[in-house]
């Protein structure tokens, strides 16, 4: 027959405290909340690309950066924001602080940088892939896609830029 051994009383009371101490310990180290990683860039870029052509059909307003209407720039700003990148206003400020992105290499979310009226950069777009981007054009037309492998805008491409 089996004894069970009991252990002497001081015993008794000092593991009833390790046990509880070390449970608390345990479980203050589970409860606490870690910020989640930061997607991968992939991911980040098809988020951003995803936002832009959401917005298709959004009508144009010069100066716009919400979803009642938007200017080139405007539209970068917006989806960039919603996406968690913050990045400038202007169209040139944006290409100014974007890391650049050679365009043989780009990846859905890019922005994409042309030269239409002047010497400087004025149009803006977002690139969600296989040829295309997302851009309020100009007055009287909405959000659409344009195409960067022909036509007018293969014309006026100058650069690319990534912030993600």
């Amino acid at each position: 027959m089996c004894r069970r051994r009991h252990p002497p009383a001081r015993a008794s009371a000092a593991r009833r405290w390790a046990l509880p101490g070390a449970l608390a310990l345990l479980l203050s180290s589970c409860t606490s909340l870690r910020a989640p990683a930061p997607p991968p860039a992939a991911d980040a870029g098809t988020r951003i690309a995803a936002l832009a052509a959401g917005l298709i059909g959004t009508p144009y307003h010069f100066g716009g950066a919400d979803a009642g209407g938007f200017d080139c720039s405007g539209l970068a700003l917006y989806v960039y924001g919603q996406a968690g990148f913050p990045i400038p206003r202007s169209a040139a400020a944006q290409r100014g602080a974007a890391r650049a992105v050679p365009l043989k290499q780009l990846l859905p979310g890019d922005l994409v940088f042309f030269r239409m009226r002047s010497g400087a950069i004025d149009h803006v777009g977002i690139y969600t892939g296989a040829g295309r981007f997302v851009h309020a054009p100009h007055a009287g037309q909405a959000v659409t896609y344009g195409e960067l492998g022909r036509g007018f805008y293969a014309r006026h491409v100058v650069s690319a830029g990534r912030f993600w």
